[in-house]
């Protein structure tokens, strides 16, 4: 490089950084687009595998805890690895460790669409999530920093939609081919991984400059250990009751993995530089805000897992048909966010969380009457559910948001957010195990383990026996509906807990001026 080309080079350096941001702005668009693709892949991974669980299941002979650590092997290395994931950005570049996310994902999806059975998958869905713990807190980010602070709202906007969107229309697309192409296909699901990241990757490479970075910080690697340890014995100990099928917790697992959450807190607050920094949760609407999201993520992840599970080797629907279960969610989240978010700002995020935690819990409570029932109308029982838990969501997603952000200092918005990232997923993981063991316990009581049932979830053999087709169906119902009772009741506890800690109105309408309502939280 010349003297004149470094003088040239270090001027737009000085003007981006003026500015705000790294990134030029005829180069932006490629940075919003590589993000955008980059979180498709996560939530088509995600929302489109619950649906074709049931075919996966019968296409590898895997059994219900071989499902759930299916799941729950992303799950775990995802939600215990994705603050120092976030951290890596700091360290080493956004751009660079973003790539690097995306092709370790993509590199794992292919390795998973090859597995020849379920064991493999697990370990491969185990590298996909450390893929995704780089992959997804680098989406945001590097939009925030390529943008300038006038411009990064609408950018925001933009891939929110965008992904709202994938999120909406995955379950759909991929119900309709499983139908179409039978079960084998479940594999396309990781296959198409590979396109869209490889996209992603060239953009990044070919057409974003490379930022600098920020932090010359630690990644507490050792807190990241001892955090996938604690959660993958937490997990594997709640599992171990669906693997026996006779309702026996692996209760030394157990124990192991709490006794080294014990030592995760203390490591923590002896790290020079913790992955978590939890002086933050002595704020009690910080840790009110979270308690609640842990029970209210507890409760869609389980529901959104296992749902699917009953509908398709339960009640014998098409994959096309409960692809759609997703899309009230998804839509409803995309729609309301914007005027939920801004309700909330002046009314305070209290009344939303605790009103929409409660229309969950009313969902869910209406889907285990309705199964406990055995009612099996999916458009007129299931389906307007399903809308109710989505218009329940949106009420809550960014009201909790705001609840977390608007706890700490300016400085620790950062940090919140990430834990409050990482404690929702740390609350589906422990769902899928802990709801996949109460059910196949409910659904073993009911059929009284009689020879010939399939276990619950399994699609049940051509020319079983009506006898035990009956039995099957009844058992199946009752297992989901112990699923939904539960988080009916954990929902009600995150309204209880949200009213209680979180600031803001009692009510929706205006205050008084003679009122004597507070708006701070009640610690």
């Amino acid at each position: 490089m010349s003297a004149s080309d470094e003088n040239i080079a270090d001027s737009l350096s000085t003007a981006q950084r003026a500015n705000g941001t790294f990134c030029p702005q005829a180069q932006r668009k490629f940075v919003l687009i590589a993000a955008i693709l980059a979180s498709a892949l996560g939530f088509i991974d995600g929302s489109v595998l619950a649906i074709a669980m049931p075919a996966l299941r019968e296409n590898l002979g895997a059994s219900l805890a071989e499902v759930q650590w299916i799941s729950n092997a992303y799950a775990l290395t995802l939600s215990a690895l994705i603050l120092a994931g976030g951290a890596a950005g700091d360290r080493f570049g956004l751009r660079r460790a973003f790539v690097t996310g995306i092709a370790l994902f993509i590199a794992a999806s292919l390795a998973c669409a090859l597995a020849p059975n379920a064991g493999v998958l697990i370990g491969f869905r185990a590298i996909q999530g450390i893929g995704a713990a780089i992959m997804v807190p680098g989406s945001l980010a590097i939009i925030a920093k390529a943008y300038p602070k006038k411009e990064r709202g609408r950018a925001i906007g933009v891939w929110a939609a965008a992904s709202a969107l994938t999120t909406a229309l995955g379950p759909v697309l991929g119900g309709l081919v499983l139908s179409t192409f039978g079960n084998g296909i479940w594999r396309a699901i990781f296959a198409i991984n590979l396109p869209l990241g490889l996209i992603s990757i060239y953009l990044l490479l070919a057409k974003v400059p490379a930022d600098d970075a920020t932090e010359k910080r630690s990644l507490d690697l050792g807190g990241a250990g001892l955090a996938t340890l604690a959660f993958g014995l937490l997990a594997y100990g709640l599992t171990s009751m669906s693997a026996e099928g006779g309702g026996q917790m692996s209760w030394p697992s157990i124990a192991a993995g709490l006794v080294l959450l014990v030592v995760f807190v203390f490591f923590e607050r002896q790290h020079r530089e913790p992955m978590i920094d939890l002086s933050l949760f002595r704020i009690g609407a910080f840790a009110g805000a979270n308690l609640a999201t842990f029970f209210l993520y507890f409760a869609l992840s389980a529901n959104l897992f296992y749902l699917p599970m009953l509908l398709i080797a339960g009640w014998g629907l098409s994959t096309a048909e409960v692809g759609f279960i997703f899309v009230p969610l998804s839509a409803s989240i995309a729609l309301l966010s914007g005027p939920v978010g801004q309700w909330s700002d002046k009314i305070g995020p209290r009344f939303p969380i605790a009103a929409g935690s409660l229309l969950v819990a009313f969902a869910f409570a209406g889907l285990a009457l309705l199964t406990h029932a055995g009612i099996h109308n999916f458009w007129t029982g299931t389906f307007p559910l399903m809308a109710l838990m989505g218009l329940g969501m949106a009420l809550v997603v960014s009201p909790l948001s705001t609840a977390i952000m608007t706890a700490v200092e300016d400085k620790d918005t950062g940090a919140a957010s990430g834990i409050n990232n990482a404690v929702s997923r740390i609350g589906g993981l422990i769902a899928v195990a802990a709801m996949g063991s109460l059910a196949a316990w409910v659904y073993a009581l009911n059929t009284g383990a009689a020879p010939g049932i399939p276990g619950f979830g399994q699609q049940a053999p051509a020319g079983l026996a009506s006898d035990l087709e009956a039995a099957r169906l009844a058992a199946s119902d009752a297992a989901f509906a112990a699923v939904a009772a539960v988080t009916t009741l954990l929902c009600l506890l995150a309204a209880v807990i949200a009213w209680m800690t979180v600031s803001g109105q009692a009510l929706p309408w205006p205050r008084r001026a003679d009122d004597p309502q507070a708006d701070s939280p009640r610690n």
